[in-house]
């Protein structure tokens, strides 16, 4: 297994080991023995699975405290454009973000740490993406940011998303109050 650090202290992209043969491939996609050995050290206790079509938006999405989640995603099959913002106020990468293609299946993961929203572009003509969460889904705690906010400026690389109204409506970074510390 590989481990690629980005500019955003807790984000990171694993390649998991693919073992390829006549008859397709195998991958252990997690074992929370080996990603502890490499420093992820979140017990994960919800799996998510989405799929969406060409052009779609899907974020920029967190939870607050107590129900903070870090996620680990991969790529089922498709491509998408994953995106993670530093929203940790004392950070010294604060409204910063780190974007990374990821391909399925399972070729790069991307570990994203509580403090970070998350949100993804689909490249192509669909992808399905399963991400493991560190917390159990709230309502009452779901937050979010919109995803062209200026402030932030995420280079997309698609042209006219498509993007549903809840997203589109999320207020920009400076006007989240739920934010972490």
């Amino acid at each position: 297994m590989k481990i690629i650090k980005c500019d955003l202290e807790g984000v990171m992209l694993i390649e998991p080991d693919i073992f390829p043969d006549r008859r397709g491939f195998f991958c252990e996609s997690f074992s929370a023995e080996k990603y502890r050995g490499l420093g992820v050290n979140f017990d994960f206790v919800q799996d998510n699975v989405s799929k969406s079509s060409a052009k779609v938006i899907r974020g920029l999405h967190y939870q607050t405290a107590p129900c903070a989640q870090a996620k680990l995603v991969s790529v089922i099959e498709g491509e998408i454009f994953d995106v993670a913002v530093d929203i940790r106020r004392s950070s010294p990468t604060f409204g910063k973000w780190f974007g990374a293609r990821l391909a399925g299946p399972f070729r790069k993961q991307m570990l994203i740490p509580p403090g970070f929203a998350h949100g993804f572009c689909v490249l192509g003509e669909g992808a399905t993406i399963s991400y493991k969460c560190s917390s159990h889904y709230s309502p009452r705690h779901e937050r979010g940011i919109r995803w062209n906010d200026p402030a932030i400026g995420i280079e997309w690389p698609i042209k006219d998303p498509i993007v549903i109204e809840r997203d589109a409506s999320f207020p920009p970074l400076v006007m989240q109050k739920d934010i972490f510390e």
